[in-house]
């Protein structure tokens, strides 16, 4: 089995968090693996901003860590993908989905839509725990 461990990042503004959809019809959130001994915080802003085109984002904190495995065709292999998450904002208006990473759609939705699109349960919660945090952290430094 190949392990990977990677980063991503649960994006908001205001009231909307940013989804992507692949190219399998799946809503998920920007996420990359961590190669060469580059930091988790480095993987994630840089895989957040190349696959969503945003040109800043901020981490506020670590938003937690999520698992799943698969079957890889390529490969001809399973993989377990270990992800670290992190709490991003963003005053980003434009932004530009990667089509080169396989993505056909995206954008910021709010929280309730957002939560009913995205595919993998462990997402959902993920963004649930994450908003919350979110708007208690904003809320103290407002």
């Amino acid at each position: 089995m190949l392990i990977r461990d990677c980063a991503g990042g649960v994006v908001f503004k205001g009231d909307s968090v940013f989804i992507l959809k692949n190219d399998k019809g799946e809503w998920v959130l920007p996420k990359g693996v961590i190669r060469n001994n580059e930091l988790p915080i480095d993987v994630a802003i840089r895989r957040v901003c190349a696959e969503t085109g945003l040109k800043s984002v901020e981490v506020l904190s670590t938003a937690g860590e999520t698992s799943y495995e698969f079957y890889s065709v390529t490969r001809q292999r399973p993989v377990f993908n270990k992800i670290t998450w992190y709490l991003m904002i963003t005053a980003d208006e434009e932004f530009n989905i990667s089509k080169e990473d396989g993505f056909v759609d995206g954008g910021f939705y709010p929280i309730d839509k957002a939560l009913e699109m995205i595919t993998y349960s462990q997402d959902k919660s993920l963004v649930n725990v994450s908003y919350f945090k979110y708007k208690t952290l904003t809320k103290a430094l407002a």
